[in-house]
């Protein structure tokens, strides 16, 4: 059966009601949950970036059961990869082994703010190999030496390191990185159902690991306020990695997608309350290989709605469907 998540988007909701809204989801019975790490919106209108990882450890303490997942960190600009092994492995000490590290390449959207510029994908993905590479070493417990191209680590030892050490997921969306999950990942992240990318990740090395999928979803038992809120809020969703990874900052993502319609929007993202419509959506993850699908609910004052609606209806046609 697939697992099915809950999509903690830091982007739409403040830090206290990422909290509330993860504890509740723990509750309906979501399987797993993500959380977004960003430091600016994608558009004005979601209006939060609050900082994640104060989120997760306050998610960690407040919840018991409902492994938590950055959906995804960059471990290479805003933060050393050294700092983020220390915090991954604190994460996963205060939430007792359900934690799991999800990493990617980044957008620039967020990782232009500490002045460093933003390279070609081929630079960024050499910085994430070595990212990861240090993490992994630092996770083993002693002190780790290191002196790649990019990054130099000196004498750094973590002296709090769970047993064991969290998972590490990387991002994926073409052969360049699935080359580099297959060889390093303990499972693969991918925000597109294809198939191919699985494929890949499994001839690199990734065979029998976990992937985890993400869909967008706007539930209302109103559909044009879904699909207004939808288009509102999450229209910048269509440009594909290639474009989201590069524009710098809401304005620009605006401008970009200022001629894509609701009517575009509603054919990508299901909308309203009918569950064979989410169902429907979710296929395509199964179909492609997916183990686990993290749903993100457009809206963050929907949430409690959207997780009631889940609890009751959404959860057990999705289960039905897919068991």
């Amino acid at each position: 059966m697939v697992r099915i998540g809950y999509t903690m988007m830091t982007e739409q909701t403040g830090p206290r009601e990422l909290v509330e809204h993860v504890v509740r989801a723990e509750e309906a019975g979501f399987d797993f949950s993500v959380t977004s790490d960003h430091y600016s919106p994608w558009l004005r209108s979601q209006g939060h970036a609050p900082y994640a990882w104060s989120v997760l450890g306050a998610a960690a303490q407040a919840t018991s059961r409902i492994p938590l997942m950055t959906y995804v960190t960059c471990p290479t600009f805003r933060y050393h990869p050294a700092v983020v092994a220390q915090k991954a492995a604190t994460l996963q000490l205060l939430s007792e082994g359900r934690f799991r590290l999800g990493l990617g390449s980044g957008e620039n959207l967020n990782e232009h703010v500490v002045g460093q510029g933003w390279p070609a994908v081929d630079v960024r993905h050499e910085m994430l190999e070595e990212a990861v590479e240090i993490i992994h070493a630092l996770f083993e417990g002693g002190h780790v030496t290191y002196h790649g191209k990019h990054y130099d680590v000196e004498s750094a030892k973590l002296w709090d390191v769970p047993e064991p050490p969290p998972p590490i997921g990387i991002a994926v969306s073409g052969e360049q990185s699935c080359a580099l999950a297959g060889h390093l990942a303990d499972l693969v992240i991918a925000t597109e159902p294809k198939k191919d990318l699985l494929e890949s990740f499994e001839r690199h090395g990734g065979t029998g690991r976990p992937s985890v999928g993400q869909l967008p979803v706007s539930f209302d038992t109103d559909r044009d306020a879904a699909i207004k809120r939808a288009h509102d809020q999450f229209r910048w969703f269509g440009l594909g990695w290639k474009v989201n990874s590069e524009l710098p900052g809401p304005d620009s993502f605006d401008q970009a997608t200022q001629f894509v319609t609701e009517d575009d929007v509603s054919s990508a993202i299901p909308c309203g309350d009918d569950p064979e419509a989410f169902v429907e959506a979710v296929r395509p993850y199964v179909d492609a290989g997916f183990s686990e699908v993290a749903l993100v609910q457009i809206g963050g004052p929907t949430q409690p709605a959207f997780i009631d609606w889940s609890e009751k209806t959404l959860l057990p046609a999705l289960r039905n469907a897919f068991h």
